[in-house]
């Protein structure tokens, strides 16, 4: 889990990077493809099957559609405001995710899950600070990737048990690809020719994204859920040194407050069942 939070960060930092020299849906395309065919040739040396009519389930429809939304609103949010909020933001996905299993699938959360499922929401507010003079729209970006993400966790729970890990890379890269054509459509910028430094970066990206999304599987598949599962925040961990070491973004005490907030709320509601409930 730990190597899987240090890579999607990286991954981050580096379509951060890429996204200076090349338009944004270009890069969603190439990144989306790329590991689309990374995952698709591992699917057929395993002989697992990419298309089958478990792939076109409702639920697997659905997370396609939050894949989409989560993956260009996030990565808009990445590239056009600091990658340390950005990240802070995401960290809400897990505590959206339980709100969200109580709310669809009826299991049991308790009044306590409940308060901290409000603090943790109150950590977003903080950290997004609505109202404030510093405040900007493009803040609401990660809130609405953030949203995406959890979206398409919920779907992936009720995704039919047959389609393997590598079939579910394959149409999450996909999902990416369809998002920067979208987007493309909209934004109306001509493609550029890859110079050798983004292609490189753009490499290390997808490497990054491909080893922090089998290692992910690996950790949720192979480890006590209760066990790994917090240690999802390191990530936030990562993308703030990230963006403070590498693209210098200072850290103001909103979003100490709010990541702190955000985090507490979040490794309560996932802690052990062993806790009281209220």
């Amino acid at each position: 889990m730990l190597l899987a939070m240090a890579a999607f960060a990286v991954e981050d930092a580096l379509v951060k990077a890429v996204a200076v020299v090349l338009p944004i849906g270009q890069v969603l395309i190439l990144f989306g493809l790329i590991g689309a065919m990374v995952f698709a040739l591992v699917a057929v040396v395993r002989s697992e099957q990419l298309f089958s009519r478990a792939v076109l389930s409702q639920p697997m429809r659905y997370r396609f559609l939050f894949e989409i939304t989560g993956r260009l609103f996030y990565f808009l949010a990445v590239t056009l405001t600091s990658l340390s909020s950005a990240t802070v933001i995401l960290q809400a996905t897990p505590i959206v995710v339980v709100a969200g299993a109580a709310i669809l699938f009826g299991e049991r959360v308790g009044l306590a899950r409940w308060a901290a499922i409000l603090l943790g929401l109150i950590g977003v507010f903080i950290v997004v600070k609505p109202g404030a003079s510093s405040f900007s729209v493009l803040s609401l970006l990660a809130v609405i990737g953030m949203l995406g993400l959890a979206g398409r966790d919920l779907a992936s729970r009720a995704a039919p048990a047959s389609l393997t890990t590598a079939v579910l890379g394959f149409y999450g890269f996909l999902a990416v690809a369809v998002a920067g054509g979208l987007y493309s459509m909209w934004d109306a910028k001509s493609f550029l020719g890859l110079s050798v430094n983004a292609m490189i970066l753009l490499l290390c990206a997808i490497a990054a994204g491909v080893i922090a999304y089998a290692a992910l599987m690996m950790a949720m598949r192979t480890g006590e859920v209760s066990a790994v599962t917090p240690f999802r925040y390191s990530r936030m961990l990562f993308g703030i040194a990230l963006g403070v070491l590498v693209f210098g973004e200072k850290l103001s005490n909103s979003m100490i407050v709010g990541s702190g907030l955000i985090m507490l709320a979040g490794l309560y509601i996932l802690w052990p069942r062993q806790v009281v409930e209220l």
